[in-house]
């Protein structure tokens, strides 16, 4: 027994002392530590939004990664109702202004307005070079010119399918359908991870030029990972898909021969050239004449001839002082002014205000397009006039003279589909657009963390690890009347709308400049107000009560006009709200002698 405790102790001593022998290469007494190799950790990409979310039109986004910056698109949008004597609204450019030095070039989606409208004036403050498709740069040359900075601005034609290096940053561009040609989506390759922009678009198997969407682009960026999905929304609330634009063919055909007797007018948007181009096949077959009226109608129509889009037959093509040189029955007149603009030429010829088209009886007007959100009132004015002067006009939208170039709710499930991206963002629509987009995105799955609706101004910083807001960039509206440009404010539209709604009181008097008494004067003018001839007692009393107090100031020795303004402003407006209930803008103008 002994014998056997004595072999346990000495396992005991020989396990406690010995060490194992080192490994071939490994010095002796050295640890043998597992080396791991952490992937280094991505860097972050920012992303700036000046337009285009809560709004329609005016679309414009920012995108930086490690010091560089490129711009997708730079619209326009045109002035709401309240936004009295305004002709446009763009973007707030301080920002990129501040930032000029890192930008490395503008992408364009495509031709409309509101994805290019902005640009002449960005481009007279800062110099970025362009980049898109042929058409869509060739309907921005002839804005350029417009603004005298065609030979200024660099323009690179980028076809569907290449890729261009902007930076640190690579743009892949995508074909879509929508409703111009050579519109396209990006995929915006970043340090940080691949961002893909929609753009406007609409899945069409059967569009009316071009090829289809260019889906396996989009799975094959999808496969690759795409870090963020940056969407359009304007159809989100609508289910199902877009109709294709060939549905507006049988329609035309339909109602060419319905108004066989009748000379057609056919208004639509003027960017719309497949939709044209559909209008100019009908004419043909039915052996008619065309005419554009509308300066940006004939403009596109002219950009589009000139690059291939557009295909107008021989000797179809008139000018529009040829159209009483043939019969009425044998023309077609394809004009703008589908969205009721005051000075378009449709709205020109409702109210009898165009200088070569007068509209009448034996005029078939047909309105191929829906109204933008805010402009049904003035469609609606537009076609009770046309209905007074005895037109047939067609708007309804059961005669499918018209489908959107969006996409619908199942268009956009596919693209969430093949792009399976970790964050997104919907964009180019209003609240209700975009929240329905977002839900949209739920219901496929992701999770409401990844899900960011934002505002003009916000700014998003996206990581493979985090989504996080930053504070707000400067942004919002700046509107251009005339040759001003911002110019006009809230303040200035305050005056219009209430100059509108309330009219005038201008009291004009001279002072003593030694003593501040009346000289002459005070005298009452009234615009937009009341009508004199009937109000003369009501007037009077203004004269008195202003009057009573500059003779009061001047007794009192107070000769700083600002004091003895505003207590005309005020007692003036406190006597016309207890005769009249009314707030006129009292404009008091005081000049010494």
């Amino acid at each position: 027994m002994s014998t056997d405790r004595n072999k346990k102790n000495y396992k005991l001593k020989q396990s406690r002392y010995s060490k194992k022998a080192p490994k071939k290469g490994q010095k002796k007494g050295a640890k043998n530590v597992r080396q791991t190799h952490k992937a280094p950790r991505k860097p972050s990409v920012k992303v700036s939004f000046l337009g285009g979310l809560n709004e329609i039109g005016k679309n414009i986004t920012l995108i930086e990664c490690e010091g560089d910056m490129l711009i997708v698109d730079c619209g326009m949008a045109f002035p709401d109702g309240d936004m009295l004597g305004v002709d446009l609204v763009i973007p707030d450019f301080t920002y990129i202004e501040q930032n000029a030095d890192k930008i490395r070039g503008i992408v364009l989606t495509h031709g409309h307005e509101d994805h290019i409208g902005g640009l002449p004036f960005l481009l007279s403050r800062v110099n970025i070079p362009l980049y898109g498709t042929p058409l869509t740069l060739g309907l921005v040359g002839n804005k350029l010119r417009e603004h005298s900075l065609f030979n200024k601005t660099k323009m690179h034609v980028v076809n569907a399918g290449d890729t261009v290096k902007l930076g640190c940053m690579h743009v892949k561009f995508i074909h879509v359908n929508h409703s111009i040609p050579d519109a396209v989506a990006f995929a915006i390759k970043t340090p940080a991870g691949t961002i893909v922009h929609t753009g406007d678009f609409k899945i069409d198997c059967t569009p009316i030029s071009g090829d289809t969407i260019d889906l396996s682009s989009f799975a094959k960026v999808g496969d690759e990972g795409v870090l963020a999905l940056l969407g359009e929304s304007t159809n989100a609330e609508r289910a199902g898909y877009t109709p294709t634009e060939r549905m507006v063919s049988d329609s035309l055909n339909m109602l060419f021969n319905k108004a066989e007797q009748y000379r057609i007018i056919i208004a639509t948007f003027a960017s719309n050239v497949n939709r044209v181009q559909q209008i100019i096949n009908c004419a043909h077959k039915y052996g008619r004449k065309v005419a554009f009226s509308g300066r940006s109608m004939v403009n596109y129509m002219d950009v589009a001839k000139k690059l291939g889009y557009l295909h107008i037959p021989d000797n179809i093509l008139i000018d529009l002082d040829m159209l009483d040189k043939y019969p009425r029955q044998q023309i077609v007149l394809v004009t703008t002014g589908s969205q009721g603009e005051p000075m378009s030429a449709l709205s020109r010829m409702a109210y009898s205000d165009h200088r070569k088209v007068m509209v009448g009886e034996g005029d078939f007007i047909i309105i191929s397009a829906n109204p933008i959100p805010g402009n049904e009132k003035t469609v609606g004015n537009v076609v009770d006039e046309l209905l007074k002067k005895g037109c047939r006009v067609i708007y309804e939208s059961m005669y499918d003279v018209h489908v959107s170039g969006h996409a619908c709710q199942e268009e956009l499930k596919l693209i969430h589909r093949l792009v399976r991206p970790k964050y997104f963002i919907p964009v180019h629509g209003e609240q209700k657009h975009l929240r329905k987009h977002a839900d949209l995105a739920e219901f496929l799955g992701m999770e409401r963390k990844n899900i960011f609706i934002g505002d003009v101004g916000s700014t998003i910083e996206l990581n493979e690890e985090y989504m996080k807001e930053l504070p707000p960039v400067p942004a919002g509206k700046v509107f251009v009347d005339g040759l001003g440009v911002g110019d006009v404010g809230s303040i200035v539209l305050r005056d219009r709308k209430h100059l509108g709604q309330d009219g005038l009181i201008i009291i004009v008097a001279s002072l003593d400049v030694y003593d501040g008494h009346v000289i002459s004067g005070p005298d009452v003018v009234s615009r937009g107000f009341v009508y004199v001839r009937e109000s003369e007692t009501l007037l009077e009393e203004v004269r008195k009560l202003a009057l009573d107090i500059l003779e009061d100031c001047a007794e009192k020795n107070i000769h700083e006009w600002g004091v003895i303004k505003n207590r005309i402003k005020d007692e003036v407006s406190k006597l016309i709200a207890q005769r009249t209930r009314r707030a006129p803008m009292i404009l008091p103008i005081l000049q010494e002698v």
